[in-house]
């Protein structure tokens, strides 16, 4: 006879509040094979553990069901503190009467109602739990930082630092992602180049560290500790071991119709080019799109003046596949594309930039070299205007929900440098909230407004047009004042909501990753594991997983190092045993779950089997390697024969807990 022991837990007011805790003891009490039934406010505390351990042994429990929090809270609590009293963990089941009822309904007997219901669901389900036993799989002590951004700097040079071999993939021709195109950084305005360049040239020269740049990742298989990557590295058609980065050919290239990415469209680079002058590695990459040689057959002109005959006009794409214990999210952020925003010109007016823009405009090494000009006539703007949320905390489809977090902060920047070295342009910043919650950033707003003069207005900018002698006529509400009027500036400068990366959505298929209905990456719990994916062996770093500035970006980067060093220090792993297991009596060898595994982990193999007849008869079966298989589910559902079960998770079980409910 089994022997039950049914432990609700109050959390506080977080279930009790809602839920009748004494009245779902009493009704578990009631069903058969429930020997014992107790409540306590925090099970998962060490008094409350100490009641399970001493109910087992008084009563003799051999199965136990808590009823509390989402299992993703404490589940592996409450496994660990059966396993030390002797019962296996996989006996334990956990009713999550918290998120799943108490927090969603507010009727209290309503609430109590599917409380015990779910009890009930879980104490069916329990009764056919079977002891199950983790296997073990090797790690592989090497880590992919997937972005070479500052995060994915950041986050390798830590891992490399403890000892173990990184890899970073950058999907550009340098790493520094971009945190290189910036000029300077809040709340102490000192120079991005001057922080981040060391930073690249210690990854670059760091033994432990390899840089993959101009790479994109292809495939991903395996599982945590012993995933197996395949990275495309595109064919640069330079020779990176023969270069020298002198720079020769970039300058003698005659093709030069294509906007820089790097300076954001406000000059032209040549087919051939370095993206920027601290580039790592300093190689250049040719553009085949707008390569005369590669879309005429004509040209050639930087592979005659290479002095180290470093063209490579016949390099292919390659290839690498290698194996890590751990991958690291790093994929960074994009900038909202403002096509849609025709009220403020955009596209109309060459003088309707981005923040980004004028970062690359007063930057030294930018494309007017640090001069601040209207990009229509180079001249100096005696006004300028700073618009925030453009596509941020936008409920139309245009733009973003969200806050992005760090506008407010790079608009005081900008307002506080133009004052600095042009005290004579007037700069107004349009708002709708000014959101400075980090240290020294309130005082650093304040400091634009009251030593620089800067005007802020709470307000909007409703309509923009452009005037016949290239100025434009802002059409524009001052909330705080309840007006509206037109003003004129010479440079308007839109704050764009920061994105997901475009790659995030596809990156986040080939490794199985959360992702949420903006495209960032998803934690697996938001205090309690925030800087890892609920996939296993897949952490998050920087603004991948959402809008956040610079020193938060390091911080997260140096949580998610220690996570891996944390998992590469381990020789072992112990695997999920939750594991699919294949009745070969019944299965016809379709093949439709090695066709739904995500994994791999199904093959179709020949095999002697007993039928149900009871014959010897050979045909092909699935059978499961449980180092690769991580429990989905996918070909239980999938196979028409039933033949697929999910250990811990069986059919019998689920319909259990189904006939439970019902």
């Amino acid at each position: 006879m089994q022997r039950i022991g049914v432990f609700v837990c109050w959390c506080g007011s977080n279930i009790a509040g809602t839920v009748d805790v004494k009245a779902v003891v009493e009704a578990v009490k009631e069903i058969p094979d429930v020997a014992f039934a107790a409540d306590y406010k925090y099970m998962c505390s060490e008094e409350g553990q100490k009641l399970i351990r001493d109910s087992v042994a008084e009563y003799k429990l051999d199965r136990i069901v808590v009823c509390s929090c989402s299992p993703r809270m404490h589940e592996a609590t409450f496994r660990k503190c059966a396993e030390g009293v002797g019962i296996n963990p996989y006996m334990v089941e956990i009713a999550n009467i918290r998120e799943q009822c108490s927090w969603v309904i507010k009727d209290k007997a309503v609430a109590t109602e599917k409380a015990i219901k779910l009890a009930k669901a879980a104490i069916a389900k329990v009764r056919f739990n079977s002891p199950l036993k983790p296997g073990e799989s090797q790690v592989v002590k090497r880590a992919l930082v997937i972005g070479g951004g500052i995060a994915g700097i950041q986050t390798a040079l830590d891992i490399a630092e403890a000892g173990y071999k990184v890899d970073i993939v950058e999907k550009e021709a340098s790493i520094g992602g971009k945190m290189s195109q910036l000029d300077k950084t809040f709340p102490t305005l000192d120079c991005s180049a001057c922080i981040l360049t060391p930073k690249m040239v210690d990854a670059a020269n760091h033994e432990n560290i390899n840089i993959y740049t101009w790479s994109e990742v292809e495939k991903v298989s395996g599982f945590v500790g012993n995933f197996e990557v395949v990275i495309r590295q595109k064919a640069r058609s330079v020779r990176a071991d023969m270069c020298s980065g002198c720079g020769l050919c970039t300058e003698k290239c005659p093709s030069r119709k294509t906007p820089s990415e790097f300076d954001c469209g406000l000059r032209n680079r040549g087919a051939i080019y370095i993206p920027f002058a601290q580039a790592i590695p300093k190689v250049p990459v040719i553009d085949r799109e707008h390569c005369l040689k590669f879309q005429t057959g004509k040209c050639g002109i930087c592979s005659k003046i290479c002095p180290n005959q470093a063209i490579d006009y016949t390099q292919e794409d390659q290839l690498i596949t290698e194996k890590y214990g751990a991958i690291v999210l790093a994929t960074g952020f994009e900038l909202l594309k403002l096509d849609q925003f025709g009220e403020y010109a955009v596209g109309e007016s060459k003088d309707v930039i981005t923040s980004l823009q004028l970062e690359r405009l007063t930057n030294a090494a930018g494309p007017t070299e640090g001069h601040l000009v209207r990009p229509s006539d180079h001249r100096e703007p005696k006004s300028v205007v700073i618009v925030s949320c453009v596509g941020s905390r936008d409920t139309s489809e245009r733009g973003k929900t969200y806050c992005s977090k760090v506008c407010c902060m790079y608009n005081a920047k900008h307002a506080m440098y133009i004052k600095e070295k042009y005290p004579q342009i007037d700069v107004t910043v349009f708002y709708i909230d000014v959101r400075t919650p980090g240290k020294g950033f309130d005082e650093f707003y304040r400091r634009a407004v009251e030593e620089y003069g800067v005007h802020y207005i709470r307000g909007q900018v409703g309509k923009v047009e452009v005037m016949h002698n290239g100025e434009l006529n802002l059409h524009v509400s001052d909330l705080n004042e309840g007006k509206h009027y037109e003003m004129k500036t010479d440079l308007l400068v839109l704050a764009a909501a920061v994105t997901a990366s475009k790659d995030a959505r596809k990156l986040a298929t080939k490794l199985t990753a959360s992702i949420d209905t903006n495209d960032f990456f998803v934690e697996a719990h938001p205090k309690l594991r925030p800087v890892e994916s609920p996939t296993a062996g897949v952490f998050l770093s920087g603004m991948c997983q959402g809008p956040r500035d610079i020193p938060e970006t390091v911080a997260q980067a140096g949580a998610a190092a220690v996570k891996v060093v944390g998992l590469l220090a381990k020789d072992k792993l112990l695997t999920n045993p939750c594991t699919a297991k294949c009745n070969e009596r019944i299965c016809s060898g379709c093949g439709m779950c090695t066709q739904v595994c995500p994994y791999g982990a199904i093959s179709l193999n020949k095999k002697t089997v007993i039928s149900l007849e009871g014959a010897r008869v050979e045909r092909s079966v699935a059978e499961v390697n449980p180092a690769l298989c991580q429990g989905c589910g996918a070909c239980t559902v999938a196979c028409p024969a039933t033949a697929m079960d999910l250990q811990g998770f069986t059919n019998e079980q689920i319909m259990a807990e189904v006939d439970a409910l019902c």
